[in-house]
């Protein structure tokens, strides 16, 4: 299920989810409601696009999950890859424009983002990227949280669609895109796990 949905048009993934757990033990299942799994339709994927999902398991109530997630204005506070965040226009509402600036190291510097979708009922955040000197043009990632199999836990789903960078291939791209998913989501675990 981790896989790259190459050379389709859109990326839905299916209602149950088969995710590893954060140590490797095997297999659970989660389902997602009809309701927020359409939040993962991407269409058109154009051409020169991908689109993945990357999906964790998570030892926490989806509460203490999504009081982290839904920060708009504190992304850094489980991606280790920024910096530093300024909310830049709007108050936190669907919108709203925050400017992030990547740590030194990577081939980016600063993003301008844009907040799509807040819900706090049915716990779905998406931001796309307006502006910013990096590689991932045209990005739009859509964050929705579950309870995981026996409701111990949270399941969190992130798929994203972006565009291809010039000189590089759709799987290239998915799999620089997911690996920095992949940290943030296991550091998202690892903050939550503590509380």
């Amino acid at each position: 299920m981790l896989s790259n949905p190459q050379k389709s048009q859109s990326f839905l993934p299916d209602k149950t989810f088969t995710t590893a757990t954060s140590r490797g033990c095997g297999n659970n299942a989660a389902t997602i409601p009809d309701s927020v799994a359409s939040y993962h339709i991407y269409r058109p994927v154009g051409p020169n696009q991908c689109c993945s999902a990357v999906i964790r398991q998570i030892e926490a109530p989806i509460s203490t999950v999504w009081a982290v997630v839904r920060r708009f204005d504190n992304p850094q506070a489980y991606k280790h890859f920024l910096k530093s965040c300024h909310v830049i226009l709007g108050k936190g509402d669907v919108g709203t424009l925050r400017e992030v600036h990547v740590i030194s190291g990577l081939p980016a510097g600063r993003s301008t983002e844009r907040l799509e979708i807040l819900d706090d009922e049915e716990h779905v955040i998406s931001f796309s990227v307006v502006d910013g000197d990096h590689r991932l043009a045209n990005y739009r990632s859509v964050t929705t949280l579950h309870p995981s199999p026996g409701g111990n836990g949270t399941v969190v789903v992130e798929s994203y669609v972006v565009d291809i960078p010039p000189g590089n291939t759709e799987e290239e791209a998915c799999v620089f895109v997911d690996t920095i998913v992949k940290c943030n989501l296991q550091s998202l675990a690892q903050i939550c796990e503590r509380r």
